[in-house]
């Protein structure tokens, strides 16, 4: 038997993702990982109550402590080390990390983005943002997308999509709610489960799933 890969998740919020991953892993839906670590960039995240709750180790990095990102990332780095992560999820996580981490975790970090990339993504688009600009838009389907991290936001390869209908009658609020509940908690626990079983091949930028 293989040992269990850690993942360690990354959050800034309320940790509904990571909620979907513990749930995952309670039904031996996560394959050869385990959530080992759970690190905030804010001391108030209600994740870490999430994490407490099903006895899983947290930890805090104050974002707001750091006036320079390129020192938040080396000590996020530090963390990661230190903590044995072997994949790495970002859950509502509001950081961009500086490139030290990227480099040292290659096709190792998923996120987690609420519209079907390339539609609706890069910088500034994050939370309703999103939703608002897709309903402008007048889309009628987004959907969600779990890609690995990069050193360009929201840039790299994608692993999973899942399209979900948008309604006449939707305000970002309720868009955001639908998305998360029939695309993120569904492709998430898959794409980290398919990267712990070692089912994910890159290739010049594309993946495979195996």
């Amino acid at each position: 038997m293989n040992k269990k890969k850690n993942i360690v998740v990354l959050t800034s919020g309320g940790g509904t993702n990571l909620q979907a991953l513990i749930d995952a892993e309670k039904r031996n839906e996560l394959g050869n990982g385990k959530i080992t670590c759970v690190i905030a960039s804010k001391e108030d995240a209600y994740a870490l109550v999430r994490a407490q709750n099903n006895n899983i180790k947290t930890r805090t990095l104050i974002r707001k402590d750091y006036n320079d990102v390129n020192q938040y990332t080396e000590d996020m780095l530090k963390l990661l080390l230190e903590e044995k992560a072997d994949v790495i999820v970002y859950a509502g996580f509001m950081t961009i990390l500086g490139d030290a981490v990227c480099d040292a975790f290659p096709n190792k970090m998923v996120n987690v983005h609420p519209a079907l990339i390339p539609s609706f993504c890069g910088k500034g688009y994050y939370g309703l943002k999103v939703h608002e600009e897709a309903l402008k838009k007048g889309v009628k389907v987004s959907g969600a997308t779990v890609h690995f991290v990069t050193n360009e936001c929201d840039g790299g390869p994608i692993i999973l999509q899942k399209a979900v209908e948008v309604k006449d009658e939707d305000t970002p609020e309720t868009l955001q709610r639908r998305i998360m509940e029939q695309a993120e908690w569904k492709i998430l626990p898959k794409a980290v489960q398919l990267l712990c079983d070692d089912k994910i091949l890159v290739k010049n930028g594309i993946t495979y799933i195996l």
